[in-house]
C-alpha cells in the first residue's frame, strides 16, 4: 500500500507557486513593456492570465490568510486582523487562526516564508515560515526541526528586517538604501528558496512568497505615481529608482525558480493591487481625533504651529524623526470618570486597557498576537468606554465601533438608537473635507452584512469609512481643522486588481479576463488533481475555460 501511494504521488503533477506579495500589476506591466522584467514578461506570454478581484475583502488586510485558509471573510467569520475584546476594550493584532488548506489535499507540500501559513497547525507540510515575510501572521517555525536548524545555521536572520515597515519618503538617501537593501534581500530569499528545494526534493508543491515588493511599494510609491502629493519631493527620483531595483530583483527571483523546476506547472499571483495610500493618516490619526472631539468637545491631537499655519501644504518631516514620535503628537488624555462613584476601580481598569497584550500566542496553537500600542488610535483607548462610538486601530480604511449597550461592557448607545447612530456618524464624516483639494474626504461608507449588531464579530466594525484621497488633514464645520500631519506610507492597498499567471498544459495561454481572488486556492487543488478535505471559497480557474 505504501508503495502504491508513493507511486501515485510520483505521478502527480508538480506545481511551483510563487506569491508576489505587493505586486501592482499596472506598474509591473509598464516595466514589462519597457523590457525591465524579462522573466515576468516571458511567464505572462506562456500563461493563462487573470485579473483578480478581491472586492471589499481587500480592506480586511488578510489577503494571505484568505489564500492560506481558502476562506472568504464571511466563511471564516473574520473581518480584520485587529481584534477587540468588548468586555475590556483591549485591542490587538491577531495572526493566522486556520489550518492551511494545503495540508488537507493529500499532497507533499513544502512552504517557504508564506504569510499566514501556520505550520504548527499542520501535520504533513514541511518548510519554514516567519523568516522575513511582510505581516507574517505566524511565529517563526520550521518542520522538520533539523531542516529549520540547518536553515538557521546557513542563512541566519532575514537581512532587511529594518526596512520591512520603513517610511523613508522624506529622505532621498533613505529611499535609496531601502531599495538596495530590499533588492539584496530578494536575492538572499532566492538563494534560500533554491536551497530548500534541494533540501526537500520529494515535494509535489513548492510554495514560496516574496514580500519585498509589499514593503517597497508602501514606502516608495510616491516615486512612480505622478498624482501623489509627494511626487514633487526631492526624494521621489530616488524612490522611483529604488522601486525599480526591487522589481528587477523579483524578476530574477521568478526566473531562477522557474529554471530550478523544469516541467512543473507554475502559478504566480498577487491577491490584490497596490497604489496610493489614502488611509494611514485618516484612519490612524484624524478619524479617532474627530470622534474624540465629537464626544468631549476638546482636542487631544497637538499639531505644531508651523504645520497648523499651512493645512493645505505638503509638510516636510525630519528624516531622523519620522513617524517614530507620532505618539508624542497625542498626549495621554485626561481620564474623566463616567461614573464618579466607581472612579478608583475604573481608573485601574483604564490603566489595564491601554497596556498591550503580550506578543505571541496564548496557547501552543493559539493565534499569534501583536500589540498595537504604536498606533495613535490607541491613545484614545482609555476613554472608549465613555464614547458613543470610537475608531478602531486600522491598517486600511477607517473602522468605527459603536459602544453598544448589551454588547460592549460599558455600552452607551441603546440598541433602538443603533441605526440612527450610524446615520449620524455618516453625516458627521460626510461634512469633512480635504483642505488641499476642497473635496469630500470620504468616498463611501460600508456597513456590515449582519443586520443584527449583536452578531457582529469582534474583528468587525459597525461602520467602515473608505477615504477618497491622500489627505493630510480634515476640516469640519463644527470641529475645525484636524491636522495636518506628515505622510507615513505613500503606498497602500488601493489597486483595483491582483493578477494570476498560470503556466500549465491544462489551459492555453491567453487573457482570460477577471476572476475572484478566492478562486486561487481551489485552482491549486485542481492543478495537482487532488481534493480538499475542507470546503473552499471560490471556484477553480480551470472551470469554465477552454483547455489546451
Amino acid at each position: 500500500m505504501a508503495q502504491s501511494s508513493a507511486s501515485s504521488a510520483a505521478r502527480r503533477p508538480r506545481l511551483l507557486i510563487i506569491g508576489l506579495d505587493g505586486l501592482e500589476i499596472r506598474y509591473a506591466e509598464r516595466l514589462m513593456d519597457r523590457g525591465e522584467l524579462p522573466a515576468l514578461e516571458a511567464l505572462r506570454a506562456r500563461s493563462a492570465c487573470f485579473r483578480l478581484d478581491h472586492g471589499p475583502a481587500q480592506r480586511t488586510g488578510l489577503a494571505w490568510e484568505h489564500f492560506a485558509s481558502g476562506l472568504s471573510p464571511a466563511a471564516a467569520s473574520r473581518w480584520s486582523a485587529v481584534e477587540l475584546d468588548p468586555g475590556t476594550y483591549k485591542v490587538w493584532q491577531e495572526g493566522a487562526r486556520f489550518k492551511p488548506f494545503l495540508d488537507q489535499i493529500g499532497a507533499r507540500v513544502t512552504v517557504f516564508d508564506a504569510p499566514y501559513v501556520d505550520l504548527r497547525r499542520t501535520t504533513e507540510m514541511r518548510g519554514l515560515v516567519g523568516w522575513g515575510a511582510h505581516d507574517p501572521g505566524t511565529e517563526p517555525y520550521g518542520r522538520p526541526a533539523e531542516l529549520a536548524q540547518s536553515f538557521q545555521d546557513r542563512f541566519g536572520p532575514y537581512p532587511a528586517a529594518e526596512w520591512t515597515y520603513a517610511t523613508p519618503a522624506y529622505c532621498a538617501a533613505t529611499c535609496e538604501s531601502m531599495g538596495q537593501s530590499l533588492a539584496a534581500a530578494v536575492d538572499r530569499r532566492l538563494e534560500a528558496a533554491l536551497w530548500m528545494l534541494q533540501a526537500v526534493p520529494d515535494t509535489d508543491v513548492f510554495f514560496v512568497v516574496t514580500g519585498e515588493l509589499h514593503s517597497a511599494i508602501e514606502g516608495l510609491w510616491h516615486g512612480v505615481d505622478p498624482n501623489h502629493p509627494l511626487h514633487a519631493h526631492p526624494s521621489a527620483p530616488a524612490a522611483a529608482n529604488a522601486l525599480l531595483e526591487v522589481h528587477r530583483a523579483v524578476d530574477r527571483f521568478v526566473a531562477r525558480l522557474a529554471e530550478a523546476c523544469p516541467g512543473w506547472d507554475v502559478l504566480a499571483f498577487a491577491m490584490g493591487g497596490m497604489g496610493t495610500n489614502t488611509s494611514d493618516l485618516q484612519s490612524m490619526a484624524l478619524l479617532p481625533e474627530l470622534l474624540f472631539r465629537d464626544a468631549f468637545g476638546r482636542s487631544l491631537l497637538q499639531v505644531s504651529s508651523d504645520w497648523a499655519q499651512a493645512p493645505d501644504a505638503i509638510l516636510h518631516l525630519d528624516p531622523q524623526e519620522g513617524w517614530n514620535n507620532a505618539r508624542s503628537w497625542f498626549p495621554p488624555p485626561e481620564l474623566r470618570p463616567a461614573r464618579p462613584a466607581r472612579f478608583g476601580r475604573g481608573l485601574r481598569r483604564l490603566v489595564r486597557r491601554v497596556l498591550p497584550p503580550k506578543t505571541g500566542s496564548g496557547s501552543p496553537l493559539g493565534p499569534f498576537r501583536s500589540p498595537l500600542n504604536w498606533q495613535p488610535t490607541t491613545r484614545y483607548a482609555a476613554l472608549w468606554s465613555q464614547m458613543n462610538a470610537f475608531a478602531l486601530p486600522s491598517f486600511y480604511d477607517g473602522r468605527i465601533r459603536v459602544n453598544l449597550r448589551g454588547r460592549e461592557r460599558e455600552g452607551r448607545v441603546n440598541p433602538t438608537e443603533y441605526a440612527d447612530t450610524l446615520e449620524r456618524l455618516e453625516n458627521l464624516l460626510g461634512e469633512c473635507r480635504d483642505p488641499r483639494t476642497g473635496t469630500s474626504a470620504v468616498a463611501h461608507f460600508e456597513r456590515p452584512s449582519a443586520e443584527d449588531p449583536f452578531a457582529l464579530d469582534n474583528s468587525d466594525a459597525d461602520l467602515t469609512v473608505v477615504w477618497r484621497s491622500p489627505a493630510t488633514a480634515l476640516i469640519h464645520p463644527r470641529y475645525g481643522m484636524i491636522g495636518p500631519l506628515p505622510y507615513r506610507r505613500t503606498g497602500g492597498h488601493t489597486g483595483p486588481h491582483g493578477v494570476a499567471y498560470l503556466a500549465t498544459s491544462s489551459i492555453a495561454a491567453g487573457d482570460y479576463g477577471e476572476r475572484s481572488s478566492f478562486d486561487i486556492a481551489p485552482t491549486v487543488v485542481d492543478l495537482i488533481g487532488a481534493r480538499s478535505a475542507s470546503e473552499l471559497s471560490g471556484r477553480s480557474l480551470l472551470r469554465d475555460v477552454g483547455t489546451a
